[in-house]
């Protein structure tokens, strides 16, 4: 009697699932503990969040979904045996993880180059953390991508696209927390 659980369903690895999970929860954590801080002083906020690169922010919203997107074709290509097809897709889906981590930190020598650190402001510390290890996501997923793109099987292409997605579900949490609110 083979008995299937939900977990047999997950795409990729189980223990990809934990590591997400788990990074979710940190991101998780550390959206709330910015929202807290930020409610005993809105006003320090708002001010201190006018230094941010939105339209920059808004554009790296669009180059990680259509990062996502380019991933997600790869996990079909894959599936359908595409390996020279999935190689392609996942090229530009890192090559805009690249564009992603320009911006960014472009973004952070202009806050730099106007005094801005970490410890400047309460907003700051929690933005730097937050878009920082979000931004070292983003490395490590662009490595993961490569990677799985070398493998080239179904499972692996899987695995690599959800973390990617992840990734990509950060941020889509983070720019409207750091950036608009």
């Amino acid at each position: 009697m083979n008995r299937s659980s939900a977990l047999d369903e997950l795409p990729g690895e189980l223990l990809m699932w934990v590591l997400i999970l788990s990074e979710l929860a940190v991101f998780g954590a550390g959206l709330v503990a910015f929202l807290a801080v930020r409610l005993t002083d809105p006003v320090g906020f708002t001010e201190a969040q006018s230094h941010l690169h939105r339209a920059g922010a808004a554009a790296n919203t669009l180059v990680l979904v259509t990062s996502g997107w380019l991933a997600a074709l790869a996990t079909r290509a894959a599936e359908a045996g595409k390996t020279r097809r999935l190689r392609l897709l996942l090229a530009p889906a890192i090559l805009l993880g690249g564009v992603f981590l320009v911006l960014k930190a472009s973004e952070y020598a202009d806050l730099f180059a106007q005094g801005i650190g970490t410890e400047t402001h309460a907003f700051y510390t929690f933005s730097f953390l937050l878009t920082g290890f979000h931004a070292a996501h983003v490395l490590a997923g662009m490595i993961l991508l490569a990677l799985v793109g070398w493998l080239a099987t179904p499972r692996a292409v899987e695995t690599g696209a959800a973390f990617w997605h992840m990734v990509d579900l950060v941020w889509v949490l983070l720019f409207p927390v750091v950036y608009l609110l």
